[in-house]
């Protein structure tokens, strides 16, 4: 009986965590995306007008690019790499080109959409200011660690 109480507790206690974080974590998702918008169209100087057409146009491609990144670490063997057959490990190299090929035409297509919308030198910057973003999230979360 006694045993059951405190299972009963701690199963009672962690999913009021569980839930308690839910709401916070859509909550900062939507944060960050506006943050994003705002860092790439100011660092882009996007007009009203091309960030209207630039947005819809980049989260499908980001979307794209996310979906086959998350494919490529499918395909990444961790502890099983001892245990793959030769004929297996080739197939899944064969995959991981396969994927890297879409995803290099995925962006072949998205320069080629976006282009009728703002510059070939905004697009060359394009991919620094994403990767300035990301790095600096990764900063500011370092920098609240180690607070």
């Amino acid at each position: 009986m006694r045993k059951t109480l405190w299972i009963s507790i701690y199963l009672f206690l962690f999913s009021l965590q569980a839930y308690a974080q839910r709401p916070g974590q859509q909550f900062d998702r939507q944060k960050l995306e506006d943050a994003k918008i705002a860092f790439i169209s100011t660092r882009l100087d996007l007009s009203p007008e091309q960030a209207q057409k630039f947005w819809p146009l980049y989260n499908q491609y980001s979307n794209q690019r996310e979906a086959n990144l998350r494919k490529l670490a499918e395909l990444n063997p961790r502890r099983e790499a001892n245990s793959i057959s030769d004929s297996q490990a080739k197939d899944m190299i064969a995959k991981r080109f396969a994927v890297q090929r879409q995803m290099i035409d995925d962006e072949e297509k998205f320069v080629k959409e976006v282009a009728s919308v703002i510059s070939y030198e905004q697009i060359l910057k394009l991919n620094g200011i994403s990767r300035d973003f990301t790095r600096m999230l990764y900063q500011r979360q370092r920098g609240r660690v180690q607070q």
